[in-house]
């Protein structure tokens, strides 16, 4: 196997070449294993935004340079072997990509028609890098999806427990089906449908809807378990990928259990697929100039 390294400015010339960030304050909240909150506290982010025309705007989300161990040992096999991964910092949007954003870069509508700040679903792999291809033609930057390794590493947000909020999580916190609660927690309300991005609390990197509400495609090609996996938080990718290949998904949607939400999970769908539930979240590559 072939490592695509999604890095290929480095990141401290991504990081300084940003003007004019600003700084976002918000609370994020740890819960028990019966998803009862024990600790709020604040925390803040850096960020800046991407004019996408006609009032249309996409945060994205300055993510530290750091190490974590990525996968999870309790669960499925292909979240194992637990691995060190150390990740260069970057930028990531602090949401998923609404169906307005979808819209304005892409020219056409897709979703569930819940409205402008829902989250973009029914959106395959192969529409998810159309989109991104545009927005960098679009921006004279580069984006993309992000890998596994950067995806898993910023939901963490420095956690290792189950969910950044804790050992669980409840539909208080997360958009997930709530008739299936994780280990300890009760049952709780089932949406059945998508939420607007951004009504539930963030992570401490200041990133939102991470667990639930929809999947969000990454760059990687699936593989059945993490023996052979880069360790600098590029993504893996043969060098002869064939078409349709089945491509990583990450975060749980809003007609999942609630261990399917957890921040190692690994969902895989051939790249050509559309379902409800699939949508997608981007990050600055390098940036022009």
């Amino acid at each position: 196997m072939a490592y695509l390294n999604l890095i290929d400015l480095p990141s401290r010339n991504i990081m300084s070449s940003v003007a004019n960030l600003t700084t976002s304050n918000f609370e994020i909240v740890t819960v028990d294993r019966n998803s009862e909150i024990i600790d709020r506290r604040s925390s803040a982010a850096e960020y800046f935004t991407l004019s996408l025309g006609d009032g249309v705007r996409l945060d994205l989300v300055s993510i530290p340079s750091g190490t974590f161990m990525m996968g999870d040992e309790r669960h499925h096999q292909d979240e194992q072997p637990v691995h060190q991964v150390t990740v260069p910092a970057f930028f990531m949007s602090k949401y998923p990509i609404t169906q307005t954003q979808y819209r304005s870069i892409m020219g056409e509508h897709v979703g569930s028609g819940s409205g402008d700040n829902y989250p973009i679903e029914h959106v395959s792999w192969d529409d998810a890098i159309e989109f991104c291809t545009k927005l960098s033609q679009q921006s004279g930057d580069r984006y993309t999806l992000p890998s596994e390794a950067q995806w898993e590493y910023a939901c963490r947000a420095g956690t290792t427990t189950a969910f950044y909020f804790g050992e669980t999580i409840s539909p208080e916190l997360a958009n997930y089906n709530g008739d299936y609660p994780y280990q300890g927690a009760p049952t709780g309300e089932n949406r059945a449908q998508t939420t607007p991005v951004g009504s539930f609390p963030p992570n401490a990197f200041g990133l939102y809807d991470m667990h639930g509400n929809v999947w969000e495609w990454c760059l990687d090609e699936y593989q059945p378990s993490y023996q052979g996996a880069p360790l600098d938080g590029s993504a893996w990718i043969s060098s002869l990928t064939e078409a349709n290949v089945k491509r990583v998904m990450r975060g749980g949607a809003w007609d999942y259990v609630a261990r399917g939400c957890r921040s190692a999970v690994r969902g895989s769908l051939s790249s050509r697929s559309r379902l409800a539930g699939c949508g997608m979240r981007v990050v600055l590559v390098g940036m022009s100039g």
